[in-house]
């Protein structure tokens, strides 16, 4: 058995298909994690959703911030935007169930036995792994609820944006989606930033990349991410980031985790969308 990570799809499906049949991906046999964003911006967002949810338990993905967008446009509580591309979905005939399966989606996935544990964009400095795989519950407790529609209503904003044990309420959970689907960078004093999208080396000096906090808590885990395609594929500080720009003309990317480091192949992509 061989165990993948792939980088964000956002509607890309051919790369996709293109990287499993290049390492003789095996349903049966292999598994696949996928670090979330699976639609959107790209063209074919339907044909991934399909795509993953046909893999069965062979398929391992995260929700990523544009996963929750859709849900929330599903749902009426958002209109699509104007570089979004998931109207195929909303028209199509099976949308409410693969709405369902998206909506139980986890947002955090962990294997001790393999040692990774996978999210969309990050953990906060001050969470060490116990208390990520418990805000991880939170959330997935009041997603799958009956009260979903209320944390898809009240995810949108950037406050607050400093960890606290005593944060309640509908203000812990905006601060736990933020976290796990849209960080990037901290300031100083460990609060994120919800604004800087730029590569590392052209940011602003009061913001640090989250993973590279000195006083990360999680720095003896390895993680796999995706979510920020200008920092690129990059293994440092125990994080393996995925996203590599597939839908700006980049290249899809896709690890081998269950080797003694991981096993990198790449696929180059067309350009769907202008960056920016």
């Amino acid at each position: 058995m061989a165990l993948y990570a792939i980088g964000d799809l956002q509607g890309c499906l051919d790369p996709l298909k293109r990287l499993l049949d290049r390492v003789c991906f095996d349903p049966a046999r292999d598994r696949l994690w996928l670090v979330g964003d699976l639609v959107n911006r790209g063209p074919e967002s339907l044909g991934c959703l399909r795509f993953v949810r046909d893999l069965g338990d062979a398929a391992v993905t995260v929700l990523g911030n544009h996963d929750l967008h859709l849900l929330a446009i599903h749902a009426g509580l958002h209109k699509p935007r104007r570089k979004d591309t998931v109207q195929a979905i909303l028209d199509s005939p099976d949308r409410e169930e693969l709405m369902e399966w998206l909506r139980h989606r986890p947002i955090l996935h962990h294997d001790a036995a393999v040692g990774w544990t996978m999210v969309h964009a990050g953990l906060p400095p001050q969470w060490d792994l116990e208390t990520a795989l418990a805000c991880a519950d939170e959330f997935h407790q009041v997603l799958r609820g009956p009260g979903h529609t209320q944390l898809l209503q009240r995810m949108y904003g950037d406050q607050p944006d400093r960890w606290a044990p005593t944060l309640t309420g509908w203000s812990r959970l905006r601060f736990i989606t933020n976290s796990f689907t849209r960080m990037r960078y901290c300031t100083r004093d460990g609060r994120l930033d919800m604004n800087c999208k730029a590569a590392p080396g052209q940011h602003p000096p009061h913001l640090i990349p989250w993973h590279a906090m000195e006083d990360r808590r999680t720095q003896d885990h390895r993680l796999v991410v995706g979510h920020w395609s200008t920092l690129g594929y990059r293994f440092e500080h125990n994080v393996l980031s995925l996203d590599t720009g597939c839908i700006w003309g980049g290249k899809m990317t896709l690890a081998r985790l269950d080797a003694p480091e991981p096993e990198i192949t790449q696929w180059r992509c067309p350009t769907h969308q202008p960056p920016g």
